[in-house]
């Protein structure tokens, strides 16, 4: 049985009941998969980033034809089990608890604890991917995704970073992309490009329980990560 399949029978199952919001979502995730982690893992990124991508068209106001491709790219979702993501998604868009609530519970299914989890960096990009499809993040979904890095506990220098991947912000800063300050030694930046490469290998993305599809986007985001250390070393080269 696919991840589809079992996605598709929990949220039949979920969205069944007229008391169902974001914790009995949460808590039915918890329960349902408890005995496979694995399945668990990819079940809860899968369930975060359709809640989630709700929230966010509810709070822009409108939802694209290019943000339902740029949805269709991170989830290649089989025709049977379309209207069951669709239920999940009206089920996030209608109820009541504001898009602040479901980001805490999100942050605890799916988040270590830590700050500047992987996972929860990949929901994010995941709602970068689609705010930007129609060519430009508008005002109010930038407010909704920098409150969910701040829920998400990325730091603020690490949601630059993320967001500089996405937007071009005049001068697209190759330091910003790395993370890193202006001025440190050339072996440190060598050394934090090799570390988000690594972190970025689609082993690790799997690893966390993130869908094949999700991996296509993700070479976005290490074209982006070369493309600064290759500025950076060019840059030095000539100094």
């Amino acid at each position: 049985m696919s991840i589809w399949d079992r996605l598709g029978d929990f949220i039949a199952r979920v969205s069944s009941s007229a008391s169902s919001g974001v914790g009995d979502v949460v808590e039915a995730v918890r329960t349902v998969f408890s005995g496979d982690p694995d399945l668990r893992r990819r079940v809860a990124f899968s369930v975060a980033m359709i809640a989630l991508s709700a929230k966010m068209a509810k709070a822009d106001g409108i939802v694209t034809q290019d943000e339902v491709r740029a949805f269709q790219e991170i989830f290649e979702v089989p025709p049977s089990e379309t209207r069951n993501v669709a239920r999940l998604y009206d089920l996030a868009k209608r109820d009541v608890a504001g898009f602040e609530t479901y980001a805490q519970r999100m942050a605890q299914l799916c988040g270590s604890g830590h700050a500047n989890c992987m996972m929860l960096e990949d929901i994010l990009d995941g709602l970068f991917h689609i705010a930007k499809a129609d060519g430009l993040i508008h005002e109010r979904e930038g407010q909704f995704l920098h409150r969910i890095a701040e829920i998400f506990r990325i730091d603020e220098a690490h949601y630059q970073a993320i967001l500089s991947r996405h937007v071009n912000l005049g001068s697209a800063d190759p330091y910003v992309i790395l993370g890193i300050e202006r001025g440190k030694p050339f072996e440190e930046i060598r050394k934090r490009y090799r570390k988000l490469i690594s972190d970025n290998h689609p082993d690790r993305l799997i690893a966390r329980g993130l869908p094949q599809e999700f991996i296509k986007i993700a070479t976005t985001r290490v074209a982006a990560i070369n493309a600064a250390y290759e500025m950076i070393e060019r840059g030095l080269r000539h100094v």
